[in-house]
């Protein structure tokens, strides 16, 4: 359980992240600009402690990206998780970033952390459109793991043989095709040759 100082230590922290003060953070997550300033801790004759709203540290999480469990590990003064490579979903249908298993190879790309302790193989991609929504929106970050065997019903990441790069949900699997579920009910599900699949890697963790 976090303590008032904690969690009042892991707003300053949150803030001194994304490169603001704690009154930017209020504004860049739609609050009044006062709402996580030091005279807002504690009642008027610093008797009392006062804690900020669910609502206003849930958004202040939404505004920077940021998990509940990032944000307590930056209040207890731990690091959350480890660095894990990140390049634009565009990118990734282009060759030389990837080996011929899937695994992120060559240059170009970006380190973001990741709360999770997936094998060292593991990536990140940031979603670009909307072709996936409602599941992933424009702008959020899935992590894959090649090395994490994908089981019908879970979320994958797949590349094909002609450079296509989409995520689907993993449908009915014989030694002659897979079956790809689409994520967003205005597209069609696909039924891809196994000889056309490059490799297939399943979702682990998503930013939303």
């Amino acid at each position: 359980m976090l303590t008032h100082t904690q969690i009042w230590t892991g707003i300053d922290r949150l803030a001194h992240r994304a490169g603001l003060t704690p009154s930017g953070l209020a504004r860049r997550a739609g609050l009044d600009p006062t709402t996580f300033n030091p005279s807002k801790r504690t009642s008027a004759d610093g008797a009392k402690p006062r804690w900020p709203s669910t609502e206003s540290l849930a958004k202040a999480l939404e505004a920077t990206r940021v998990s509940f469990d990032d944000f307590a590990a930056l209040a207890m003064g731990r690091t959350a998780g480890r660095s894990v490579p990140l390049l634009g979903f565009a990118q990734a249908g282009d060759h030389g970033y990837f080996d011929d298993a899937g695994f992120p190879t060559g240059s170009g790309w970006e380190d973001i952390r990741f709360p999770g302790d997936e094998g060292e193989g593991a990536y990140a991609l940031e979603i670009s459109g909307e072709s996936m929504a409602p599941v992933y929106r424009h702008g959020d970050r899935i992590v894959v793991s090649p090395d994490a065997p994908p089981r019908r019903g879970d979320r994958v990441v797949v590349k094909t043989r002609a450079g296509e790069v989409m995520a689907k949900e993993l449908g009915r699997v014989t030694a002659d095709s897979v079956e790809l579920i689409s994520l967003n009910p205005a597209y069609d599900n696909r039924s891809v040759p196994t000889r056309d699949i490059v490799w297939m890697a399943r979702i682990v963790w998503a930013s939303q």
